[in-house]
């Protein structure tokens, strides 16, 4: 195509802004396999390797590490120093590639990359039909990712952070409140709870039985198998009444109908009960989410949040970066008379809503 009229600086600048996206998509790829063989692990604390050296240690195959670590160099994520040959993990990158245990950990959201690609041509026909795909249709691998993205988050801050900037809740779970987690997918927040309050009743829901499944086997794994309960139901028809706190982390977006979910709540909690809504990090005007984590967040929301919600009854689709103002009218909607912003995270809002 001839560039005559055409700003020839602009195109080129977005030539190269294009090559720099497939360049993030392959390198996702060979991330989420550094990810999987331990490469990042094996770099971790160990100085400048070889290519030789870090397949001796990780039992691959040098060439292709050879071409991994060259690709891996090329997008900053290891150094090279070309005089000695060698590439180097630095130690703020270990955090974020190899230790499982740094809140800044984000190795595992690789393989959601993997998942969103396997179902993109589900979500392409969904475009011209309207037809939702539900969270139980996505590629398995999405649930263990989905739980490995976020559980560092929730780690780090759910017990020392969120809890005790809602009013009155930690005194409540410390004297023995009755909690519901509702889309607690595979039980982290679950789990935290109940290690963190031993006193608390904790029940969490979820309607895809097979994350269920595994919540049952991460609680008794835990310890904690004989103090709280996981079971199969929806935002709208989870069971209890009384509840002292319910929780929705990273799920209120992804139902259908979320003014329905949160009028069900407030049937369900207690007289001076809470809700702690957790829900990605958005602005309200699209325009201030036009950033990196907002293309994140409307990827994703775009290949599984939105689909999700367009499955289930009430097509509401809030969407992953619904922001502040949306989440509010939700709670107002549904008979709410407080709702505030208790906490924030680079990642994650979160809010408090009450009766």
């Amino acid at each position: 195509m001839s560039t005559n009229g055409f700003d020839e600086d602009r195109v080129a600048q977005f030539i190269g802004q294009v090559i720099g996206d497939l360049g993030a998509g392959v390198s996702g790829a060979l991330a989420r396999i550094g990810h999987r063989l331990g490469l990042y692990r094996a770099m971790a604390g160990a100085g400048p390797v070889t290519p030789a050296e870090l397949a001796e240690r990780t039992g691959t195959v040098e060439r292709y590490v050879r071409e991994w670590l060259a690709n891996q160099a090329a997008g900053g994520y290891v150094t090279y120093d070309p005089a000695a040959a060698r590439y180097a993990l630095p130690a703020e990158h270990a955090l974020v590639l190899a230790d499982e245990d740094s809140p800044a950990y984000m190795a595992g959201a690789f393989d959601t990359m993997a998942a969103t690609w396997a179902v993109h041509g589900r979500v392409e026909r969904a475009f011209q039909t309207g037809e939702g795909v539900g969270w139980h249709e996505q590629d398995p691998l999405l649930f263990a990712a989905t739980e490995c993205f976020f559980a560092p988050q929730y780690r780090a801050n759910l017990v020392p952070v969120w809890i005790p900037a809602l009013d009155g809740v930690e005194a409540r779970l410390e004297a023995g409140a009755r909690v519901a987690d509702v889309g607690c997918g595979h039980g982290v927040t679950t789990i935290l709870l109940a290690q963190a309050y031993p006193n608390a009743e904790l029940v969490g829901f979820d309607y895809h039985e097979a994350s269920v499944e595994v919540a049952r086997k991460r609680a008794v794994e835990a310890g904690v198998g004989d103090r709280v309960e996981f079971k199969v139901a929806s935002a709208t028809d989870f069971p209890g009444e009384g509840y002292d706190l319910v929780c929705f982390f990273d799920a209120l977006h992804d139902t259908g109908d979320p003014v329905a979910a949160a009028a069900h709540t407030r049937q369900g909690l207690a007289g001076d009960g809470t809700v702690l809504l957790v829900e990605p990090y958005a602005a309200d005007r699209v325009e201030d989410n036009l950033n990196p984590l907002g293309r994140v967040g409307y990827g994703m929301s775009t290949l599984v949040c939105t689909p999700g919600a367009l499955s289930q009854p009430g097509g509401m689709a809030l969407g992953a970066q619904a922001g502040e103002a949306e989440s509010r009218c939700v709670f107002e909607q549904a008979g709410f008379s407080r709702f505030r912003r208790a906490a924030e995270t680079p990642v994650h809002l979160v809010f408090e809503a009450r009766p």
